[in-house]
């Protein structure tokens, strides 16, 4: 994949993702914000629905107080005409005067003050009433001025009503003087008001805790809730009993403690589904950039990987092809000791292929699980001698030397002797090839608890903090710059790594850059 393309896909899958994100974050501030709006205005119509109860229940109050007085005292209401007039009206078809007449009277009933505990001298409550007459006179009974001579009508029809829109308006201004003068906790109790607003609440859909309080020209009453606290965030207010002239001196506060986790509870559900799908996408994201880190850098390790291979590979053909080329000279084919060092050369350059041919097999074949390996009972120490025997060669063509400690008492394991051997050969081939000077390596074994600990100390190049996480992965090679004079492509120690994994074994490595690595084997014991 061209690296300019990769970079430009990674940059727009991550504005799409961030795109996403920030759409939810959106669309979550826009929903919070909207439901905030519509709880403001179940608030307000809870507290207007409030306000009107509270001042409806004390106008019925008060009207049971007076009809309550006025039945029970057993006073006669002074009447008194308000107001009166007439209208007449003459048919000359049938010599008749029709006389109309209304009047207006009211009803007062002088209620001692003190049955409102109030220290002004009287009060007046009226009631109002309506009578309307019909008289209808023949035309020699009526004067010309329109007056009836004997003031007995021909004809007399009478009606009495009473005057409602009068009435109503007479009591609200009577009561809403007499009221104003009495202290708020006379008027409506904080027992009332948490009745009233709870029941308003929960109508309109507002389960959350509340709290209230009267204030009286911005003062606090004593009709308020135990834990009430001004919040400017979550207090909703308005008027209450108001005056004659439509002025209202007190105001009920309602406060919600709980708010902002009323209103996200209502967002949880949809808020839950929305974060668990942004989470889908992010892992997903996340394992797709992965992968296809991961895949361009298996991508570049196996063009190292082929590169290595055809150069490994290129040196032994061109060996072999030179032996045979100069067997096949007349001069060297009756040489008989040529001859044969010829043909060993050939046969040691065949090895070499076929055991880097080998290498690639047996990882092939442990990935698919195809590697047969058969446990038995063997002794470790013996494994690492066969070991050393088949790296003294190389060993001695660098010069090297590898010096034993064999310190573990017990060292009987269930392990697959072949197998194992290779294990050992290949980090000791590691330890020669990355030692830039002549090779020294220590082996140690040990015991601790139900385990052997096998040690392979080396003072070569050693490795760095990442390479040494890496360096049991396939095809994984730590980078040397331009310099290429370590042969190898990265399948032996994923090798090391399958088969002590089999082996129910760790192995890992310590290294510090410049002084060497020490490779540590831990199998467990045959108890």
């Amino acid at each position: 994949m061209n690296k300019l393309f990769f970079r430009l896909l990674v940059l727009l899958m991550s504005l799409s993702l961030i795109g996403i994100i920030l759409v939810q974050v959106y669309w979550f501030n826009t929903s919070f914000k909207n439901n905030d709006e519509q709880f403001k205005l179940h608030v307000k119509q809870v507290l207007g629905n409030v306000a009107d109860k509270i001042q409806k229940q004390e106008a019925y109050s008060f009207y049971d107080k007076i009809n309550h007085y006025k039945d029970s005292t057993g006073n006669i209401p002074k009447r008194e005409e308000i107001t009166e007039f007439y209208y007449v009206q003459k048919n000359p078809k049938t010599n008749k005067t029709i006389v109309y007449s209304n009047s207006i009277t009211s009803e007062n009933f002088n209620i001692s003050p003190t049955y409102f505990d109030k220290k002004f001298d009287s009060e007046k409550f009226r009631s109002f009433s309506s009578k309307r007459t019909t008289e209808v006179y023949n035309d020699n009974s009526i004067d010309k001025s329109g007056v009836s001579q004997s003031l007995i009508p021909d004809v007399r029809v009478e009606k009495m009503g009473n005057l409602d829109a009068l009435d109503s308006a007479s009591f609200e201004i009577y009561y809403k003087d007499v009221t104003a003068a009495l202290p708020i906790q006379e008027r409506v109790s904080k027992e009332t008001l948490t009745k009233l607003i709870r029941k308003e609440l929960e109508e309109s859909g507002v389960n959350t805790k509340f709290e209230f309080s009267v204030y009286s020209n911005n003062l606090a009453t004593n009709v308020k809730s135990a834990e009430f606290k001004y919040d400017k965030n979550a207090t909703y207010s308005i008027p209450v009993f108001s005056d004659n002239e439509g002025n209202s001196k007190y105001q009920l506060l309602v406060t919600f403690p709980y708010k902002k986790k009323f209103l996200l509870s209502e967002l949880v559900s949809i808020t839950v589904l929305s974060i668990v799908f942004t989470l889908i996408i992010l892992i997903a994201y996340s394992s797709a950039l992965n992968q296809l880190i991961r895949q361009r850098q298996i991508s570049e390790i196996k063009n190292d990987f082929i590169n290595n291979m055809t150069h490994e590979f290129k040196t032994p053909i061109a060996t072999i092809n030179l032996a045979l080329d100069a067997i096949r000279n007349p001069k060297i084919i009756d040489d008989k000791e040529k001859v044969l060092r010829y043909l060993q050369m050939i046969k040691d350059e065949n090895k070499r292929m076929h055991a880097q041919v080998e290498n690639v097999l047996r990882i092939s074949k442990l990935e698919k699980k195809e590697l047969d390996i058969v446990k038995e009972s063997h002794n470790v120490q013996d494994i690492i001698n066969d070991a050393i025997e088949h790296v003294n060669l190389i060993l001695e063509d660098r010069e090297g030397v590898i010096t034993t400690h064999f310190d573990a008492l017990r060292d009987t394991v269930l392990i697959n002797d072949v197998h194992f051997t290779n294990v050992i050969v290949n980090i000791l081939e590691n330890a020669i090839k990355y030692s830039p000077n002549v090779p020294v390596i220590e082996i140690i074994t040990e015991n601790i608890k139900d385990m052997i600990i096998i040690k392979v100390k080396d003072k070569g190049l050693g490795m760095s903090k990442v390479a040494q996480k890496r360096i049991f992965e396939k095809f994984y090679r730590e980078h040397t710059g331009d310099i290429h004079n370590v042969k190898g492509h990265g399948l032996g120690l994923a090798y090391v790594k399958r088969i002590v994994d089999d082996h129910n074994g760790q192995v890992y490595v310590e290294s510090e850059k410049g002084k060497g690595s020490t490779f540590i084997i831990k199998l467990p014991l045959i108890n």
